[in-house]
């Protein structure tokens, strides 16, 4: 694509990987879920959103520095394949796919869960996070598994996260300084969830009715974003491939 195409050094190649990071720190398990959680009652037990945010950061930096070795193994291979009229064929196919399951995400015109259905799962989700976050025996465990839930849920659609990897592996600094890099773009990725823990004890009374309606409005919004988010990605590695066939 061509981000990965052009040449970025130096504050470029680092402002770029912010970007993208903090594009990440609005997916549904690094903003939906903290902010969720911020909104249990009463004292906020920081070292148990920590905990998740350490998690689900931790689960992101092991996959990204996964990919890297294989990207390294396999780079070659890759840049060859990458020039073929069969993987371009294969690439407008992804592309293709990925816009027509946007619209799967979130149909134009589709009708959303009614008002009850809401409430119901609203109060079953209240009651568990309260058990796990709010009181003295509430599971470290069932944080971090939901945090590596979360992060399993979105491998398939971390696509900025693809892109940054991409960047640090093709014009990042090498190992082992890369792996630094990715775990610092792990850290970026989860920065406003710490900032949003900071002011949740800090000045609880302040934030806690802006979370209430960044809460409400992500809930609302979550599938809508995903879908444009997948749209916009699917238009433009089939515009590529496009372009790179017939151009």
């Amino acid at each position: 694509m061509d981000l990965l195409s052009a040449e970025l050094t130096g504050t470029a190649l680092v402002g770029a990987l912010v970007v993208l990071a903090l594009i990440d720190s609005t997916s549904f398990g690094t903003l939906l879920i903290p902010v969720w959680l911020l909104m249990s009652p009463g004292r906020v037990r920081v070292g148990r959103m920590l905990l998740y945010l350490g998690s689900i950061a931790g689960f992101y930096a092991l996959v990204g520095l996964a990919i890297l070795l294989g990207a390294d193994a396999l780079g070659e291979t890759l840049e060859r394949l990458s020039s073929t009229r069969a993987f371009l064929v294969g690439q407008l196919v992804v592309g293709a796919g990925l816009l027509a399951w946007s619209f799967k995400i979130e149909p134009i015109g589709g009708r959303r869960k009614d008002d009850a259905q809401a409430r119901a799962g609203a109060v079953r989700l209240g009651r568990w996070r309260e058990r796990v976050l709010g009181s003295e025996t509430g599971s470290g465990r069932a944080l971090a598994l939901l945090a590596v839930g979360a992060g399993l849920v979105e491998v398939a659609t971390m696509l900025p996260y693809l892109a940054a990897l991409g960047l640090i592996g093709t014009q990042g600094p090498g190992w082992p300084t890369s792996a630094l890099w990715v775990a610092g773009y792990c850290v970026v990725m989860v920065a406003p969830a710490l900032v949003l823990t900071a002011a949740r004890v800090v000045a609880a009374r302040l934030v806690e009715r802006p979370l209430g309606r960044l809460d409400s409005w992500l809930t609302r919004n979550a599938a809508s974003t995903t879908a444009w988010v997948v749209g916009i990605v699917g238009f433009l590695v089939a515009r590529d491939a496009i372009g790179r066939l017939w151009g």
